[in-house]
């Protein structure tokens, strides 16, 4: 007997559950609407809302619920069609039904129990490890000026060694449309994120200091040091859901290695089962002794660590 690994369909199973709106639970559930006398409730609303509402995109409140109640309304009077039809007898139907109830109950396990575990206490737990594990990382703020030869920098610096605002000739003269505007402001910014040649010069600065000019394959640059400080990682709210989510990923991914170790699977189509154990057994050849390391890249950096911007000039 094969087992069948949990692997791309556990994951895409996962997200997808992720991505889902909950489902409210009304105290009262009330009539929104009639169709020939048959309620439609604001609990069909919440329903509908978890099967279509990630399709409707920031629609309005109001307009998002007459945009569900339209579905709804068409919903039941293209089921009764149907039925009028005689297309609720026959296994064509019973297969369809079977699926769309083995669906509603796998959602509803996923919402109430998995979501169930994962609280922002476990959040938050991960976030301060993570916090903990971090190493002071110095940053700074500057502005600079751009210009293309090392002679218009000169110029400038002559200025700004007579008392001339730096933001001021920044708006006057730099060719750095990103920053010229804002006086060339630059923001806070740590090693790494900006061209070698630049980045060891504004390193050694002190604060309120101006450099001599600097060249990188970017022109001229004259670099005043605004600020220095140690670098803060992102406020817990703003990482939070995405804690929870990769907490809710694991959590559906053991739970599903957890109930396939209790069940019997046996694939009884000859070329599925071929892929399954070809499958197998790349997984179980990567997870041996000795196996090298994976090298794919991952698509978020740990929480509590914000991905480093593209180098600027």
């Amino acid at each position: 007997m094969k087992r069948i690994a949990p692997t791309a369909f556990t994951v895409a199973f996962a997200i997808t559950l992720l991505g889902a709106p909950v489902m409210q639970a009304f105290a009262e559930d009330k009539v929104v609407a009639t169709i020939d006398g048959k309620p439609i409730t604001d609990g069909d609303l919440a329903v509908a809302e978890s099967e279509i509402g990630s399709d409707m995109g920031t629609m309005p409140g109001p307009q998002k619920r007459a945009s569900l109640l339209e579905f709804l309304i068409d919903n039941q009077l293209f089921a009764e069609a149907a039925e009028k039809q005689k297309l609720a007898e026959g296994p064509d139907f019973e297969t369809r039904l079977n699926y769309l109830k083995r669906r509603a109950l796998r959602e509803l396990y996923f919402e109430k129990v998995i979501k169930a575990s994962v609280t922002d206490a476990d959040a938050r737990k991960i976030y301060d490890d993570q916090v903990k594990l971090l190493k002071p990382e110095e940053e700074v703020s500057a502005r600079h000026i751009l210009v293309e030869t090392e002679e218009q920098a000169k110029e400038l610096k002559a200025k700004l060694d007579k008392g001339a605002d730096f933001a001021q000739l920044a708006k006057e003269n730099s060719k750095d449309p990103g920053s010229k505007d804002d006086g060339g402001n630059l923001g806070y910014f740590g090693h790494g994120q900006m061209v070698p040649q630049f980045e060891d010069i504004v390193f050694k600065l002190k604060k309120g200091e101006v450099s001599d000019p600097v060249k990188t394959q970017f022109g001229w640059h004259l670099v005043k040091l605004e600020d220095r400080r140690t670098k803060q990682p992102p406020a817990f709210e703003i990482v939070k859901d995405r804690i929870v989510q990769s907490l809710l990923l694991q959590k559906a991914q053991k739970t599903a290695v957890e109930l396939r170790a209790k069940a019997k699977i046996d694939v009884v189509d000859p070329d599925i089962k071929k892929t399954v154990d070809d499958r197998n057994a790349m997984i179980s050849k990567q997870s041996a002794p000795g196996a090298a390391p994976s090298t794919a890249p991952t698509s978020e950096a740990p929480a509590g660590e914000a991905p480093k911007d593209t180098p600027k000039p």
